[in-house]
């Protein structure tokens, strides 16, 4: 039977750079003594996946999955008749035709799990496109976050047993990104600047 996979969380390598990404933030800042450290964490997932940008990518992966579940569940159902049909016809075929059609059966078999492999890598690098460009403009906004407050340390929330609810900032992040706090490589200031200019 054809397992389904889940789409709904981004590819666990993209999760891995991202994760690694806020922890080197604790690096920015050396030299600062562990009393007067300041932390927070940010739960990079729930972040990317409830942004706007997140839930839109989460929709078209799912059309994605729900169109590709659908020709492998079809493709299921059509090898389960055969398989039946060949049970009920096995008392009156020869045994070389009862071989044959076992054998064709195995064989759709294989390639049926083939294509459900070729689907999930398909879904992954689907779901590497979409959340890539998240994370990597959520990173921008954290970096700037940790700077203007003064963090020297933010850290994933999965890589934390225990954070106090007032030093986790993800809905703040979640907050800046949707509003477009920080999603270029130019500093907000630069683009005041432009736009002064530009009048």
């Amino acid at each position: 039977m054809v397992a389904r996979s889940p789409v709904h969380r981004p590819a666990p390598l993209l999760l891995r750079v991202a994760r690694a990404a806020v922890v080197s933030l604790a690096l920015a800042a050396p030299g600062v003594a562990a009393a007067e450290t300041r932390l927070a964490v940010v739960d990079v997932q729930h972040a990317v996946m409830q942004t706007e940008d997140g839930i839109r990518a989460q929709a078209t992966l799912k059309k994605l999955f729900d169109r590709r579940q659908q020709e492998l569940d079809a493709k299921q159902t059509e090898l389960q008749r055969a398989r039946e049909d060949i049970e009920k016809q096995s008392r009156v075929l020869s045994r070389e035709s009862l071989q044959k059609r076992m054998e064709d059966w195995q064989r759709q078999m294989v390639e049926l799990q083939t294509v459900f492999v070729d689907y999930n890598k398909e879904l992954q690098k689907k779901q590497g496109e979409l959340t890539g460009p998240i994370i990597k403009k959520m990173m921008i906004i954290v970096a700037r976050l940790a700077k203007k407050s003064g963090y020297e340390v933010i850290l994933d929330k999965q890589a934390a047993p225990y954070v106090r609810a007032d030093l986790d900032l993800t809905e703040q992040i979640i907050q800046l990104y949707n509003t477009g706090g920080g999603g270029e490589e130019e500093a907000g200031g630069d683009k005041a600047e432009k736009k002064e200019e530009a009048k």
